[in-house]
């Protein structure tokens, strides 16, 4: 019997045969290698000559890091990657800048056929025509009526200020899109470092792009055609939405046309799309996260345990670390190192200080490696950079207060240090007559750093329009991801680049609920964002407490990383979760003080709020927040038996300082699958601590399982 009889038969059709088969083996042996759920593989090895099914194991190479980082590799049964079967058949949409198709990570290898329901396009438009579309890429749309209208201007494509397609022009939609689903590469790497092999979270699933940001006049994406790419994916029949886009504060309400997120993610939800957006990246300033709506996953952002030190070796025979994504343009040798405030062109202002453009005397930098201290955070290495390469500069040593991500700097080559080693520096420049310095090539370490840390920019709660809604909800890898990018550079190939933001960590937990998607199918998007946060772990990779670093470095909190730092293997099996459903988040507006009216125009359906109204603190959210605790408060919230048929959970509870809590009942009971179980809260004020926000958890346990919720308490004087 032939390999694709064999299969055909099984799998019950020649195009399924064609679609699973990957090799066929017939000079060394006999065999095949092919795409098979578990159960089909116990099948076919009862066939007839078929001697042996053997799972096929990926032998590792050094990997793009942030997905192994958080547990899923693939080598393992019980892996997330592998339970999945890594995604297949999964439709990602992601709303962005669009995608540059001919990136090696939207190749169609291995890929499954397109999904019978998938209803889109490939929508032509210049640079862009449906033969940029496959099997992974099986969609593609733009959107720019909304923003020709609010800019009232015509775009200059004969200048490349943009493209009129859904080709990306910026390279932020190519890597967002690769992030959550890109397709196995090997040897990816940036300049050289981070070298691996690159995939997104979910590689086996199939990717649909919406074009709504765009590059022209003072560019953006515009609310008409954010919600007519929301309308659109909805039709087409994605089942995950990725969104890396956001308002900045003071936010608009749900129900503000001007808070398009918000409404069109309202209308994916209730169509049982799960939508992931970006917390924004105004941190580490309290209140300043966004896309807070109860129904969205917002994402946080946190470090990985990769770094790139590159070393400075001063003329003492000394060495000092910093870091560094510069790998070209080195001069090798040791050259002179200046002060950037010993250079300064007026010396009666400290804008030298900083490295500001127009403040170095060229004559005096000509050659020489300067040293820079930023004198804010609005100031960055690249401005930086710019203005000592403009002096004649040939390197730069940027001291600033630790900031996350990397940026190279393309003219010169630049180091970023902290205060403590540029102050090092400094001293050995002030007592040096002639003093030099040589700069090192950046190296990619892995493993050695204290991680996950919060990224300084990731935004922070408590959510400034719902402080009863716990925001962010769970925090994923954000800082120095590689991924696929627009061609750059003189060779203008299709790479890939470092970026970070919670623009990147947004699509990390849009992959893995691809993943969770694929194994849990009817699943709704509440559910899924419960099993996130959840399971989601608070101690990093060595055992230590998540940081975060503001003013001041402390553990992290809930308003730092909700839930914690997604774990994708624990999310597949959370034993319980907190489900919700349409009526629920109809209720909750009512409860805010929405009217009817407001309320039926996001609906489309007639409700009435004096009937249908819920306390929004009993929205039933994986976390308990109250800003605003007199003496007493009861909380209600029900969970979801998904686990073992018999299950039995017992509560423990974290108060936070100056409350007490007492859990009603203490022990629930389960005796079938599915099976949905009541408890109350009630939340006690000592009367000792007042004015600021306390956390605490509660956590339901039973052998198997360990069910976290955040608690976040305010208490206040009556």
């Amino acid at each position: 019997m032939s390999h694709y009889k064999m299969l055909s038969d099984m799998l019950g059709s020649k195009e399924a045969a064609k679609s699973s088969m990957l090799y066929s083996y017939k000079h060394g042996f006999s065999g095949f290698a092919a795409r098979l759920t578990e159960s089909q593989a116990k099948e076919i090895e009862a066939f007839p000559g078929v001697v042996q099914v053997i799972p096929n194991r990926i032998h590792k190479l050094h990997t793009t890091r942030s997905w192994e980082f958080m547990g899923i590799n693939g080598h393992s049964p019980e892996n997330l990657l592998t339970r999945s079967n890594m995604g297949e058949g999964v439709i990602i949409g992601v709303i962005d800048s669009g995608v540059w198709p001919e990136s090696e990570s939207f190749n169609d290898k291995g890929m499954s056929p397109i999904p019978s329901r998938w209803k889109g396009i490939c929508q032509e438009g210049e640079l862009f025509n449906s033969s940029n579309c496959n099997k992974k890429l099986i969609g593609a749309r733009w959107f720019i009526k909304g923003i020709l209208d609010q800019n009232q201007t015509s775009v200059n494509i004969s200048n490349g200020e943009d493209i009129l397609s859904a080709r990306d022009s910026s390279g932020h939609g190519t890597h967002t899109a690769s992030t959550a689903a890109g397709n196995f590469v090997e040897n990816a790497n940036y300049e050289g470092l981070a070298t691996g092999l690159a995939r997104g979270g979910a590689p086996r699933a199939h990717l649909a792009v919406y074009k709504v940001c765009w590059s022209f006049g003072p560019g953006g994406c515009t609310d008409a055609d954010l919600l007519k790419a929301f309308d659109k994916a909805i039709q087409d029949g994605v089942d995950i939405l990725s969104v890396s886009i956001g308002n900045s504060i003071p936010l608009f309400s749900y129900l503000d046309q001007r808070n398009s997120i918000a409404i069109g993610s309202f209308h994916a939800t209730a169509n049982g799309i799960t939508v992931a957006c970006s917390a924004g990246n105004d941190g580490p300033t309290a209140m300043t996260v966004e896309n807070t709506a109860p129904w969205i996953i917002t994402v946080a952002a946190t470090t990985i345990d990769r770094a790139f030190p590159t070393a400075i070796t001063l003329g003492n025979n000394r060495t000092l670390w910093g870091q560094s994504v510069d790998t070209r343009m080195h001069n090798h040798g040791f050259t002179g190192i200046t002060f950037s405030d010993r250079i300064a062109v007026n010396a009666s202002d400290d804008s030298a200080l900083g490295c500001k453009r127009g403040s170095l005397n060229a004559t005096l930098a000509a050659g020489k490696i300067i040293l820079c201290f930023s004198q804010s955070s609005t100031q960055s290495i690249f401005s930086a950079a710019i203005s000592v390469a403009e002096a004649g500069g040939v390197g730069l040593i940027f001291a600033q207060y630790r900031a996350d991500g990397l940026d190279s700097c393309h003219f010169i080559p630049c180091i970023k240090v902290d205060y403590e080693v540029g102050t090092q520096i400094l001293s050995y420049i002030r007592k040096s007559r002639s003093p030099i310095a040589k700069l090192g090539i950046p190296k990619t370490d892995i493993g050695k750093w204290l991680s996950p840390r919060v990224a300084d920019f990731s935004a922070r709660g408590p959510s400034s329009i719902s402080p009863a809604v716990l925001k962010p909800d769970i925090a994923a890898p954000g800082v120095d991801i590689v991924a696929a990018y627009i061609p750059f550079g003189a060779e203008r190939t299709s790479g890939y680049a470092l970026m970070s933001g919670t623009s990147m960590s947004c699509p990390h937990v849009a992959g893995i609920t691809t993943l969770i998607k694929s194994v849990h199918k009817n699943w709704s998007p509440a559910a899924i964002r419960s099993a996130l946060v959840t399971t989601a772990s608070q101690t990093g990779s060595h055992g230590s407490n998540i940081a975060e670093e503001g003013s001041t470095r402390k553990a992290a909190d809930p308003f730092d990383i909700g839930g914690g730092l997604v774990n994708p293997n624990r999310a597949v099996d959370p034993g319980l979760i907190y489900d919700a459903e349409t009526d629920d988040y109809v209720k909750f507006l009512c409860g805010a003080g929405f009217s009817s009216k407001s309320v039926s125009g996001l609906t489309k359906t007639n409700v009435n709020c004096a009937k249908n109204r819920l306390n929004e603190l009993n929205l039933n959210l994986p976390s308990i927040t109250i800003p605003y605790l007199k003496r007493k408060v009861t909380v209600s919230r029900k969970v979801t038996n998904v686990g073992a048929v018999d299950s039995v959970y017992k509560s423990m509870v974290q108060a936070p300082q100056g409350v007490k809590m007492k859990v009603e009942p203490r022990i629930l009971r389960f005796n079938e699958t599915n099976q949905i179980l009541p408890f109350k809260v009630t939340f006690f004020s000592t009367g000792k601590v007042y004015g600021d926000y306390r956390f605490g958890s509660l956590i339901w346990r039973d052998p198997n399982h360990i069910v976290r919720i955040p608690v976040s308490v305010r208490a206040i004087l009556v």
